[in-house]
């Protein structure tokens, strides 16, 4: 038996499956590959496997990781090749290793942010953004785990954002906290139209860039 971690690549119209159907999609995937799912004990026996950290539908990323028990004694070589011969358009399987470290040294995450104007960028919209963001103090409404509406501070939560400009766009490097809590970087696009009315965007996308522990180390 072996505990196994994947790295893979999520994009495109891939963006749009569900976290549900994501679990299922590889799920399918793994016996074709033949590699044989460990499943719990008891009297609803479940394939051991998870996303380490969901990504919200409709973003795209370079680096969700998929945590994985398997029956064979193996160390992820191969696993990446061979999966890639069933994963739909959009799921791509980068590299597999054996899981050593726990999910909860997982302490930021780095994005790009991309807020789309139709119309050409507002004047100094950058200059702008980047204030708002230093400040001490950035409230927004987020739902709770029990679907309610609560006002919550992300200025905390934002470790670091380089802000740039485009023709059309206005974008962002962003590291912010990954886990307990963490920051859904798309909440920045929220923070800009509810402080900045007139820099709200006619569209925002994140796409996830990497995964730090609390020491700045990529994390794998």
């Amino acid at each position: 038996m072996a505990k196994l971690r994947l790295l893979f690549v999520k994009e495109a119209q891939a963006s749009y499956i569900s976290h549900l159907d994501l679990m299922r999609t590889f799920q399918r995937v793994f016996p074709r590959g033949g590699l044989e799912l460990k499943h719990s004990q008891g009297f609803h026996p479940h394939p051991l496997i998870s996303i380490v950290l969901p990504l919200p539908v409709g973003q795209s990323s370079e680096c969700e990781l998929l945590d994985f028990e398997v029956e064979q004694d193996i160390d992820g070589t191969g696993v990446a090749e061979m999966l890639n011969t069933g994963l739909p358009a959009g799921l791509h399987a980068r590299e597999c290793c054996r899981a050593v470290r726990p999910a909860r040294e997982l302490a930021f995450l780095r994005a790009r942010v991309e807020l789309d104007y139709d119309a050409g960028v507002p004047s100094g919209a950058a200059e702008r953004l980047r204030e708002l963001f230093s400040r001490g103090e950035v409230l927004v409404e987020k739902r709770t785990k029990h679907k309610e509406l609560a006002e919550i501070n992300i200025a905390p939560l934002l470790r670091s954002a380089e802000w740039t400009e485009a023709e059309r766009l206005v974008a962002a490097d962003v590291t912010v906290a990954a886990q307990n809590p963490g920051l859904n970087p798309a909440l920045l696009a929220n923070a800009a139209a509810a402080y900045l009315p007139e820099l709200a965007p006619d569209f925002a996308r994140v796409r996830r860039l990497e995964l730090y522990d609390a020491e700045g180390n990529v994390f794998r």
